[in-house]
Formats: C-alpha cells, structure tokens, sequence
C-alpha cells in the first residue's frame, strides 16, 4: 500500500493568497504580537487554527493570517495588536487578559447584588417606620349612639355591617341592634333575660353569616360560677334561644369550620370544636388565673386570649392548637377585647403604668412591641373590628356628673324635694365642702381641674392644663384641700379615610379617691332615726 501524499510545504492553503501564510511559530507570535510560548498555550487550550506539516524526521507549523485574525475577533472585541498588555509594559508571557464580556457580567453581578442590599435596607426602614405607625392615624370617628344611659359592650358583624351593644335605653340592660349608616336601633331581647352584663369577657358577637348574634347569659338564680351559657338571637328579630350550654365565650375560625370556646369552670378550660365532632380541651389557665377574649388569628394557626388574674392583672397570650402557651406582653394590667386589624397588627385595650386608661393599644405579633395609639382624655370600655380591619366600633367612657342639694330630714324624702346645683361649668363631680364654698372637679377646654362654687359664682381653683384628668378633691394633713392625682394626655387625632363606629358610654365611674358627697340625681332614703 503506498504512503498518501505528503503536502507541499512550499504550497500556500487552498484559496489563500501566498502572502497570507505563515511558516513558524515566530512569525506567528509576531503577527500577534505575543511570545511564542503564548501562542502555543493558546493554540493548545483555546483552538487557535494552526495548521503542521508532518515530514519523515521533523514536523512544522503554519498558519493564516486571516484566519488567525477571524479567530482573534471571535475571542476578543478588540483589534489584533490592542491589547492592553502593551499599553501597561505586561510581558509577552503573561496569561490570557479575562475577556470583556465576562467583565461586564462581573460589574453586573456586582451592581445587582449592591442595588439589592440597598433595596433590601430600603425595605427594612420602611418596615420599621410602618411597624411605628398608628394604625389609626387616619380613622374617621363619629357618634354611632346618643341615647340617654350606658351603651357598652359592643361587637361588629364581619362584614361591618352590623354593631349589636347592650344598652338600658328602654329601662332594663338589653341587647340592641343597628344596621350601620341607616340611624335605626332595635331591641332584640325586650327584657327577656335580665343577666347580661360581664366586663371581664366578651358578651356579645355575631355568627360568620351574621345571621344570629351570640350573648352570654347568667341564670338569675344560679351560683357564681355557674348557669352561665351563650344564647342566640337572629339578627332580624326573634326568640332568644341556648346555643352552646356551660359555655362563657366562643368565636368561629375565618373558614368557618372550627369554634373556640372556653367554659367558666376553674382556669376557664381552652375547647376547640370541628362541626360535627365534639369538642377537645387544649388549654386551662394555672390556678387562680383567668383565660378569657379568645380569638382566632387571621390564617387560622393561633388563637390569641387574654390571661392573668382579674381584673387588672392580665397580659396578651397565644397557642396553636396542641401547642404550649406563649406569652407576648409584659404590662401585668388590665387588658381586654383583642381584635385584628390585619394580618400581624392586634389591637387591644389595656391601662397604662400609671393605671389611667384603658387605652387602646397596638402591637406587631412579630415584633412584639405594644404601643399606645389612642391620646386624649377618652377612655375606652370595649373594642371590636370588623374581618377585614377595616371598620371599628368601641365604646368610649363619656361620664356627665350633675351636683344635687338634698335636706336631711327624720322622714322619707320626696322626689320633688332634691334641687339641682346649677353650675357654670355645666358639669361636676366628686363634691366637697370647703370653707364657705363648694369645692367640684370640672373640665372646660379639653383640661380638668378643682372648681370653687361660692356666692353662685365658681372659679378655677387647680388648674392643671390641656388634657388633664383631674380626681376629687381631698384635705391634707393640715385641712387644705388638694387634688388627689392628676394626668397629662394629649387628644386622639382623626383623620378621614377608615370607616369606624363609636359607642358612647355615658355610665359614670366614680375615679379614685374620697368618695364624693352627692354625684348625680340623689336617691331617695331613710334617714338614720336618732339614737338614744
């Protein structure tokens, strides 16, 4: 068999012009202006075209020209020769320089990952400064009720639709219904059931249809701590009628398929119940501890209530169903009617260190950080919200004292007898006599203070500035008369944009303090007969 042909090293490549060929590893190098230890490196790692004659003893290189700048221009952008080795004195035998496309991907790797921990401290800020944001900064609060008496209590259908609260406008404490924005109120119970008030728990609610709303009710007749149940009555009027016996407080899961609920036997035992399925205990409190207000949270995972030891010694709480308890407040105070404006912020009223309040308070269930969001000199006695945070109705403390002026006699008074003091102030409280003088607490301009009435003309005798409370007056070692404790609270602002409701409870709470003269139309007694 014969050998093929050897090539002619003479020839120049098939369609190549003979100036376009190279014969060496020198001229080669030289055309690209490298040494030739590069040039072979890169004819070895990179695919740089070179092409080798074989001989019988030697073997030898050649290349072309236009092939090794096609080749050059396909590894680089830049021209033959315009490397920035030269430029910089870098030796011929430096490695390959990083091609520019993979610097650029480089440089925009790098950007990326700068714009997005900016991005990403950008977040955290803004985070931070809407975890510190009043929730209700922009609330719209009007009057819902004015009737003459107490109004509290009160709950919101999850739609928002609808508010039921207790009232004794017709005389008996009943639970009466309103439709929001229509102005009208019906009485639902009409004095059927006469145990309806408890301030230490949740007495009203709605169905998740807002077809029945929910009452706790108390067997006249019953022991303490016992008769207790929750009651129905449909929204659109009807018989009252048992829904869930030994039963305190309940509320229904967003899905609607699992109830919560708690008894009123010692600790006040933690139930939860499917449809159809009988309820299990998930939790009791420790002894002598409550657990009331339970609620669900927004994804349905925790239930949130409120435990501690009544009345003023409680603290926000969650479980998961068939885990342990977590604690997350620290205020040891009253607190009371937890609702969800969203999915991480809890609403919920407590009274402050200083015992004023309550006040309505805010906290992020991740952070864990409660805070005040409601200023002003209106305290608050319920708080609910609708589903979706949206709408809110609560019951604020409005008390309005009148003075009244009643004889002693041995005889029974009659009701024509009692004289109203009237007052320049229009209203008073907390009475005591002075020298020659009337000494009140009163507010005027958003303040409150000691009043002096004497001669018909009253007087400020303590002031003590914009949005303070002030409480009866006393005497102190040396027979002076002082205020017994004041506060400085600055007013709740309003602002249009999240519909809410608001109750007004005009039952007054005598502060702390000497208990006062007379506050309010006087009763009628028996005097003491004389002794002997």
């Amino acid at each position: 068999m014969a050998d093929p042909p050897k090539p002619d090293s003479a020839a120049p490549p098939p369609g190549k012009p003979a100036d376009d060929r190279l014969d060496s590893w020198k001229d080669i190098a030289a055309h690209l202006k490298r040494d030739v230890s590069t040039v072979q490196r890169w004819e070895k790692r990179e695919g740089m075209p070179v092409h080798r004659h074989f001989h019988d003893k030697l073997g030898s290189v050649y290349a072309s020209r236009a092939e090794l700048d096609a080749w050059s221009r396909s590894r680089s952008p830049s021209p033959v020769g315009g490397d920035s080795s030269e430029a910089t004195g870098e030796s011929d035998s430096a490695p390959p320089p990083v091609a520019p496309t993979r610097r650029r991907l480089a440089w925009l790797a790098l950007a990326c990952g700068i714009l997005a921990g900016l991005g990403a401290a950008a977040w955290f800020v803004r985070g931070t400064d809407a975890d510190r944001r009043n929730p209700l900064a922009d609330a719209r609060f009007t009057h819902l009720t004015d009737f003459e008496g107490t109004e509290h209590a009160a709950a919101i259908s999850r739609d928002g639709g609808f508010v039921a609260f207790l009232s004794d406008r017709d005389g008996p404490t009943d639970v009466w219904l309103t439709q929001v924005g229509t102005g009208q109120f019906h009485n639902l119970t009409r004095g059927a059931i006469r145990e309806l008030v408890n301030p230490s728990l949740r007495t009203l609610g709605f169905s998740p249809d807002a077809t029945l709303v929910f009452l706790w009710v108390r067997r006249p007749d019953a022991p303490p701590a016992g008769g207790i149940s929750v009651w129905a009555v449909p929204t659109m009027g009807g018989t009252p009628r048992l829904y869930l016996e030994n039963v305190a407080e309940l509320d229904w899961s967003h899905d609607g398929s699992r109830l919560v609920y708690h008894t009123p036997a010692a600790g006040d035992p933690l139930f939860v119940k499917e449809r159809d399925r009988p309820g299990r205990q998930i939790f009791a409190a420790p002894p002598g501890q409550h657990g009331h207000f339970p609620i669900w949270s927004p994804d349905d995972r925790f239930i949130y209530f409120v435990q501690g030891t009544l009345p003023d010694e409680m603290d926000v709480w969650r479980l998961e169903p068939g885990g342990a308890p977590e604690r997350l407040t620290f205020q040891n105070s009253h607190v009371s009617h937890p609702a969800f404006l969203d999915r991480r912020t809890l609403i919920y009223l407590t009274s402050a260190e200083d015992g004023s309040g309550p006040w309505v308070y805010a906290m992020d269930v991740r952070r864990r950080e409660p805070r005040r969001i409601s200023f002003g000199v209106e305290t608050y006695t319920s708080l609910a919200a609708s589903l979706d945070g949206s709408r809110l109705v609560v019951t604020v403390a409005n008390p309005k004292g009148t003075l009244w002026r009643l004889p002693i006699s041995d005889g029974v008074s009659d009701a024509t007898v009692p004289r109203r003091i009237t007052l320049p102030t229009g209203s008073g409280r907390s009475p005591r006599f002075g020298s020659n003088s009337l000494l009140y607490v009163s507010s005027q301009g958003g303040s409150e203070g000691i009043w002096k009435l004497a001669s018909g003309t009253a007087v400020a005798d303590r002031g003590h500035g914009r949005g303070a409370r002030a409480h009866a007056p006393r005497r102190d070692g040396r027979g002076r008369h002082r205020c017994a404790r004041s506060r400085r609270v600055a007013r709740l602002p309003r602002r249009p944009g999240l519909g809410a409701g608001r109750d007004v409870d005009r039952g007054g709470r005598e502060p702390r303090g000497d208990s006062p003269a007379h506050d309010g139309p006087p009763p009628r007694r028996r005097p003491r007969p004389p002794g002997p």
